[in-house]
């Protein structure tokens, strides 16, 4: 059984976690968030977590104003209040909160792709590392799971808050990868996102799943989670092991869950003439070399996820039914007021992926 106390009651201030400097954040007393706008919800955080594109900012590679807000972004919760235009839920009812913030009803959210939602240029959540949150754009991008975290185990709440991002950037790569039944398909990360990956290249139908992983921990849950085979080489040597594990012609759907330079080439070279790759991995470096991609008449599609509708119409029933168990990359949970303990055992690969409660179990 799930056990925070589930508290409706308003206050103020409340906890939030703020960036305070490179290698350093921290938990201060802030306003409590309102009502601004009709479509929002203010939802109690129940659990939140720390993603690996948190990091980039903390290992300071990435440049943020000191003692700003930070750029947390998953949670689960419960609905407090919500706005005049809200409809789909209501105060008391248990959600997920993705990490997008889809309007429904446009182009791009009508194919799938609210993460580049064309009615809102506020797209994103931040600052969720926190005891509420005001979300935005919540009537069609808030996921409703049925009953109330009591009914749930403490596995399966982690699954739910698995759902907000990583398990549906996970998936993300699968689809725009174009993984199909039968297919050979390689998984270029070992973090939460590329674990994920292997569940999700699993539940489309792949017959070889490959995982390009360093790390004996992420290795054992890749192939508890599906993996077939794992490739601990990088660059050249890694190159040479894919190609040797498919008989010379490469992968059929490469998921990239990196980001990095590197990742991005590793993933054109191991990837078979006409090939997908899906990119999940957030941008750093110059990426694919183009010319290598035209020769090989390889597929280069992904981006932002889209956490809304692969929850309600895959995921979240897959969790539910048992099929998937993405919480399972959860290796550590931690109070909010420990949150920068979190943020440095990933950072020094401690945890796979390191999950907050904003309201631990008391005594």
């Amino acid at each position: 059984m799930f056990n925070g106390a589930i508290k409706l009651a308003k206050k103020c201030p409340m906890k939030e976690t703020i960036f305070v400097k490179p290698g350093l954040v921290a938990v201060q007393d802030s306003e409590k968030p309102k009502i601004k706008a009709a479509d929002d919800a203010i939802i109690h955080v129940l659990k939140t977590c720390v993603c690996g594109s948190d990091l980039w900012t903390y290992r300071g590679l990435d440049e943020k104003a000191e003692n700003s807000q930070n750029h947390g972004h998953e949670a689960i919760g419960i609905v407090e209040e919500t706005g005049s235009a809200v409809a789909t839920v209501k105060p008391g009812d248990f959600v997920i909160a993705p990490f997008t913030h889809g309007c429904g009803h446009c182009a791009a959210c009508l194919a799938g792709y609210e993460g580049s939602c064309l009615s809102h240029t506020d797209n994103f959540s931040r600052g969720v590392q926190a005891e509420y949150i005001r979300y935005q754009h919540a009537n069609w991008a808030l996921v409703k799971i049925p009953g109330q975290p009591s009914d749930y185990t403490p596995a399966m709440i982690n699954s739910f808050l698995a759902l907000s991002d990583v398990m549906p950037t996970g998936y993300h790569a699968a689809r725009t990868g174009n993984v199909q039944v039968g297919d050979t398909a390689v998984v270029i990360g070992d973090g939460a996102v590329g674990l994920c990956g292997v569940i999700s290249a699993k539940l489309r139908g792949a017959k070889q799943i490959i995982i390009m992983s360093r790390h004996e921990d992420r290795q054992k849950l890749a192939l508890e989670f599906g993996a077939t085979d794992v490739v601990a080489e990088r660059g050249e040597a890694g190159e040479k092991a894919v190609l040797d594990l498919t008989h010379g012609s490469g992968a059929d759907a490469v998921l990239e869950c990196v980001g990095s330079e590197q990742s991005n080439q590793t993933a054109v070279a191991i990837a078979r003439p006409g090939a997908h790759v899906g990119r999940v991995g957030l941008p750093h470096g110059q990426g694919a070399d183009p010319a290598q991609i035209f020769y090989k008449n390889v597929a280069i599609a992904g981006g932002i996820a889209s956490p809304t509708t692969y929850d309600k119409d895959i995921l979240l029933h897959a969790v539910l039914n048992g099929d998937i168990n993405p919480g399972k990359v959860f290796t550590k949970e931690y109070p909010l007021a420990d949150i920068n303990t979190a943020y440095q055992d990933m950072a020094d690969r401690k945890t796979i992926k390191a999950a907050i409660d904003t309201e631990p179990a008391a005594g």
